[in-house]
C-alpha cells in the first residue's frame, strides 16, 4: 500500500513540520512507501484526503485531532482507510485507540496494524471524532485557541481557569433519543464519541468509538469553589461520580441552551446552538495496533 501523509506543519506549535523529515524516514525504513502533502487548511485537508482515496492510496493524517476529524469526515461514506500520526497538542483519539503518542513509534501501527471500523459523531452535519462539548467549554476552548501566552497540554487548564473566572450558570434544554425534553441550570453538556478530550482529560472516562452510542455527560449547577475543586478529577475520570455530574447513553441528543453558545468538537468551532449530535456508527475505518 502507499500512504499519503497530509501534513500540518503547524500543528501542535510546529510539532509535526519538526517531526515530518524523522517521519519520513522511519516509514522507509520500515518499508513503507509514502509521499507527504501539506495542508492549508481543514477544507484543503478534506480534499487532499479525497483525491488519496479516489487514487487508491491510503490517507495518513499527520497533526491533531481537528485534522483527523476533518479528514475523517472526508472519508465518511468511502472505502478509504485513516492512518494516525499524532502531531497536535491533544491528540486524544490516538490515545483512546492506543496509538503511541511519539509519531515515530506511532509508525509502527501503520507497519503493523489492522484496519478497524470506529464510529464518528456528527453535529448538524459536520463530523467529529471524540468530543462536541458547549457551555462553559465553549468559553474555555475560545480563550485556549486564542492563547498565545502558554503552550502544550497546559493551554486547556488555561482556557478552562481564564473562563471560570467569568462564567455565569446557564440553563440548558436537552432531548435525548427523541424523548421529554429535560432542562437543567449548570456548566457543560457534551456529547462523546470517545472518552478524552483537552489532552487526556477523560470527560466520558467509558466513552467508546465502537459502540455505536454518545455518552452524553451533563454537568449541572455547583459552585465555582467547588467546580474549581473538580477539575483536577477530570484527569481521572472520577468526577463522573460527583452529584452534579451525570453521564447518560444515547444515539442522539438535541441541545439548546438560554443564551448563544459555541459548540466546540476536536478542539475547534463546529455548531452554534441549538445542535442535533447523533452517532454514526461503523463510519470509518482506522488503522489500530493489533
Amino acid at each position: 500500500m502507499k500512504l499519503v501523509l497530509i501534513v500540518n506543519p503547524r500543528a501542535g506549535g510546529g510539532r509535526a513540520g519538526r517531526a515530518l523529515a524523522g517521519v519520513e524516514a522511519t516509514l522507509s525504513s520500515l518499508g513503507l512507501e509514502h509521499r507527504s502533502e501539506h495542508t492549508r487548511g481543514l477544507e484543503h485537508a478534506r480534499k487532499l484526503a479525497r483525491d488519496t482515496v479516489a487514487g487508491g492510496e491510503v490517507v495518513v493524517a499527520f497533526g491533531g485531532d481537528g485534522l483527523v476529524g476533518a479528514i475523517a469526515g472526508a472519508l465518511k461514506d468511502t472505502d478509504g482507510v485513516l492512518g494516525i500520526l499524532p502531531g497536535g497538542r491533544g491528540n486524544d483519539l490516538a490515545r483512546a485507540l492506543g496509538i503511541p503518542l511519539e509519531p515515530n513509534a506511532a509508525c509502527d501501527v501503520l507497519a503493523s496494524g489492522v484496519a478497524q471500523p470506529l464510529d464518528l459523531g456528527e453535529v448538524n452535519g459536520r463530523i467529529f471524532i471524540s468530543i462536541a462539548s458547549c457551555g462553559f467549554d465553549s468559553v474555555a476552548n475560545r480563550i485556549a485557541n486564542e492563547t498565545k501566552l502558554v503552550r502544550g497540554n497546559l493551554v486547556y487548564a488555561y482556557g478552562a481557569l481564564r473562563a471560570l473566572a467569568g462564567w455565569r450558570p446557564a440553563t440548558f434544554t436537552i432531548e435525548l433519543d427523541g424523548a421529554q425534553p429535560r432542562t437543567f441550570t449548570g456548566y457543560t453538556v457534551a456529547a462523546a464519541n470517545s472518552n478524552a478530550y483537552g489532552g487526556g482529560m477523560l470527560l466520558a472516562p467509558d466513552a467508546s468509538p465502537r459502540d455505536g452510542l454518545l455518552d452524553v455527560v451533563i454537568v449541572g449547577h455547583a459552585s465555582k469553589l467547588r467546580f474549581l475543586r473538580l477539575l483536577p478529577t477530570v484527569f481521572s475520570g472520577a468526577h463522573v461520580r460527583e452529584p452534579n455530574v451525570e453521564v447518560i447513553r444515547s444515539a442522539t441528543v438535541r441541545i439548546g441552551a438560554s443564551r448563544p453558545f459555541t459548540m466546540y468538537a476536536d478542539g475547534d468551532p463546529i455548531a452554534e446552538l441549538p445542535v442535533t449530535v447523533r452517532a454514526l456508527p461503523a463510519a470509518i475505518r482506522v488503522i489500530v495496533p493489533r
